[in-house]
């Protein structure tokens, strides 16, 4: 399990300290704070954040909008703005890039988490409607509680339905309960997951052995529909 990573660009640095501050409060991982565009470059770099909280007025040349575009351009993850100017042409410029948020300073913590869960699950959804897949990295984002959390798909070793809910078990032998359905989730996952079963979706890199009825994944044994076993093995391509 990982946890949301968020980049703060700000150059009023008592103000990025007290974002960062909240955010670690709510249980996000944060990089130290960017105050320029090329700061920020370097930040996203190193760091690889899931989301960025943009200042829009920025030190040096290049402002926060700029920096959006290249995050649009290069990276593709949500973005909120954060500005204590709301003036018209301001926001004319902002709505080109149809950022997940737009937060007016001064905000509060419940503003801030709001802001935050509403851009990550509209991103995802938008996405998930352009590409067909769940697009953030190679991850599949999941709430639990208050937080989102991020479950790479390497960790991943089926998913299970359970009536209105699935449940997601990992390698390292968590379980974590979603109100989802099979056939929207596969739609967020890669190539490496399949469907079984009408109860199971399984990451075929964690595949053990197969048998007439059943397939076995690490402790786990998960049995096989007909209709789906033909599929299962002509993705294996057994020799």
């Amino acid at each position: 399990m990982a946890k949301l990573k968020i980049v703060v660009v700000e150059d009023e640095l008592i103000i990025a300290d007290n974002i960062c501050n909240t955010l670690q409060e709510l249980g996000y991982e944060i990089a130290e704070p960017a105050i320029s565009y090329t700061e920020a470059l370097e930040t996203i770099e190193l760091f690889k954040p899931d989301l960025a909280l943009l200042d829009i007025q920025l030190s040096g040349k290049k402002d926060g909008i700029d920096l959006a575009w290249k995050i649009k351009e290069n990276y593709n993850f949500p973005i909120i703005f954060l500005t204590s100017n709301a003036d018209k042409l301001t926001i004319d410029r902002v709505k080109k890039l149809t950022p997940a948020a737009y937060l007016v300073k001064p905000f509060n913590k419940d503003e801030l988490y709001t802001s935050i869960e509403i851009a990550l699950y509209n991103f995802t959804q938008q996405e998930t409607v352009n590409k067909g897949k769940m697009p953030i990295k190679d991850s599949l984002f999941i709430k639990q509680k208050n937080l989102f959390i991020k479950l790479k798909f390497e960790d991943i070793l089926f998913i299970q339905s359970d009536h209105v809910y699935i449940e997601v078990i990992t390698t390292d032998g968590q379980k974590y309960l979603v109100r989802d359905s099979l056939s929207k989730c596969i739609k967020k996952l890669d190539n490496n997951f399949i469907r079984v079963h009408r109860g199971y979706i399984i990451n075929i890199s964690h595949l053990q052995t197969i048998d007439h009825n059943f397939i076995k994944i690490g402790d786990n044994k998960i049995p096989i529909g007909k209709h789906y076993r033909d599929e299962l093995l002509s993705r294996i391509k057994p020799s």
